[in-house]
């Protein structure tokens, strides 16, 4: 379905249909890790021209949202536009199409529409949630690449300030002295350049995918991208400590962080114990330094995409699987609901459309480290809420293809459906007024209600609680209630806690309002949504508001 507003049928000058009249080549980048710390998002920090200058010419969301904030299931998500509760994957231990159900794919999409589809990187999570296959044959034309120098990214690879090796979270090397003399994300990259260059010679429609592993930890980087952020220039962040009023369900324990040598050794209790100072600035200087890293290997493969010829037919998008808390809330790494977990950069470049070429380059190569040529505004914007489940309908629209239809409020049967929308309408239209039906929803599992050593990646076995979370534009609505792993479902009347900020007045969601008056506000804005998960989650506000009124606290 494609509202009667779009006219970037008329635009493209395409037809819905099995046979188009223009197809375009889809390069699809993610990153891994990387919440919007770029400069397009107005980080006045972080050297990203690269993607910068993507952006310029590119719609830019900026309020996108992740379904889960964990590679697997939200790769699994974005890449088969349904939900958790619908590819049934919150860990790493299954295969939707065993576990869930036979669901097409966006590559596979494409696949069967007669693209040559390619992998490079990490683009599913690899073993069982992508069949130890990264679902090959049925997404992929080829076999998917991985890098061989990724086998050493948890070894003991980093030089510590004792001289001797170690499995670090802090790991800036020499890349001539690194196993292979080589880095994963470099090598990913001479792959897709030279996938571009065999699929030019070829003629047929490409759907390139390329995913990067960088900012994702160990920050196994190139050493000099440390210069660039000088540690007298970071600084922490306005929010460093566990919010009152927090339940303790909420609080992700970072524990794969607690694991590194270099982390060991600070000997932090758990799971309240802060960071030492000197060393979140580290960590900060570090994933800063990981993003510019990543931008260059961006910046190589936009400008190969351009030297060939192939930027003015090929659609971009850029995005990545979920974000990265660096101190907020007293919280690491991913694992929870929050924006800095949840919240990703997403851009979509069209030649044509997002930009018209009255410039000999479309991408030009720029050096992170030398002088940045002029200051890159943002292409259009977007401020509405949008979510990862997307890319896969929008994407279709882009590339001149028929987008899947909506999911049935059961799709488990269904094989080529989705559960997002399609965004394409809004390249032409001027209207970017913020609309309260406009709402995230991400989900985050737990084991128990008090932080425990696997509360940020229970198995499924062990998932007790389940914390839904809307996103709208000036709300974020958590509620985390119990779960039952075997039947997949949750019990919105068995609550364990809940989180509701109002973000115009709390937009680093630092002051929990669930057990006040402003229950009613928030159920005013959700009877707005139209959505079953909305309607759902209105009716558990409304038996929370008479309980709390049959005790006198409403």
């Amino acid at each position: 379905y494609i509202p009667k507003e779009n006219t970037v049928v008329d635009t493209f000058a395409m037809c819905f249909c099995d046979k188009t009249i223009l197809r375009r080549n889809v390069l699809f980048i993610m990153a891994d890790d990387l919440r919007p710390t770029l400069g397009c998002y107005g980080d006045p920090i972080v050297k990203s021209p690269n993607i910068d200058q993507l952006a310029s010419k590119s719609n830019v969301f900026l309020n996108a949202y992740a379904q889960q904030a964990v590679c697997g299931p939200s790769r699994t998500s974005l890449l088969t536009s349904r939900r958790p509760d619908t590819t049934r994957l919150y860990d790493f231990n299954s295969y939707w199409r065993v576990h869930a159900g036979n669901y097409t794919t966006l590559p596979q999409y494409f696949k069967s529409k007669g693209y040559t589809t390619m992998s490079v990187g990490k683009v599913f999570h690899p073993g069982i949630a992508s069949n130890h296959s990264d679902d090959y044959p049925y997404s992929w034309s080829v076999p998917p690449y991985h890098p061989p120098s990724f086998k050493y990214e948890n070894m003991k690879v980093c030089k510590g300030s004792d001289g001797k090796l170690h499995a670090n979270l802090l790991c800036s090397v020499n890349v001539s002295e690194t196993p292979l003399g080589t880095l994963p994300d470099m090598e990913s990259t001479e792959e897709a350049i030279r996938l571009l260059k065999s699929t030019r010679d070829s003629g047929k429609n490409f759907f390139l995918a390329v995913g990067f592993h960088k900012p994702h930890i160990p920050f196994r980087i190139p050493q000099d991208f440390l210069t660039l952020y000088p540690l007298d220039k970071m600084s922490l962040p306005p929010d460093p400590y566990v919010p009152k009023g927090l339940p303790s369900v909420a609080y992700n324990p970072w524990t794969d962080i607690r694991k590194r040598e270099d982390v060991q050794a600070l000997n932090i209790s758990f799971p309240y114990g802060p960071i030492p100072k000197d060393f979140q600035l580290q960590i900060q200087q570090h994933y800063y330094a990981s993003v510019s890293y990543m931008d260059s290997q961006v910046g190589r493969l936009l400008n190969t995409l351009d030297y060939l010829g192939l930027a003015e037919d090929t659609v971009v998008v850029f995005t990545s699987d979920h974000g990265w808390s660096l101190g907020e809330h007293g919280e690491w790494a991913k694992y929870s609901n929050f924006d800095v977990a949840t919240r990703i950069p997403l851009m979509f470049y069209v030649a044509g459309v997002t930009a018209v070429r009255p410039w000999p380059e479309t991408f030009p190569y720029i050096n992170v480290f030398g002088p940045t040529p002029h200051r890159f505004t943002r292409g259009r914007t977007v401020s509405n809420v949008n979510e990862l489940l997307d890319i896969f309908p929008t994407v279709s629209v882009l590339a001149g293809l028929k987008p899947p239809l909506p999911c049935p409020d059961n799709s488990f049967d269904v094989e080529l459906c989705t559960e997002g929308h399609d965004l394409a309408y809004t390249f032409n239209n001027d209207d970017n007024r913020k609309k309260s039906e406009a709402i995230a929803f991400s989900q985050y599992p737990r084991p128990a209600d008090t932080p425990q050593e696997n509360s940020d990646l229970p198995d499924l076995k062990d998932i007790r609680i389940m914390g839904y979370s809307l996103r709208s534009w000036d709300y974020r609505f958590t509620v985390w209630a119990g779960f039952d792993p075997a039947i997949f479902q949750a019990n919105l009347s068995d609550v364990h806690g809940g989180e509701l900020y109002l973000l115009e007045e709390d937009p680093g969601q630092d002051h929990n309002l669930y057990n006040t008056s402003e229950h009613s506000l928030l159920l005013c804005k959700l009877g707005q949504g139209q959505q079953p998960w909305a309607q759902t989650l209105k009716q558990h506000l409304l038996y929370l508001t008479a309980g709390n009124k049959s005790k006198g606290m409403a």
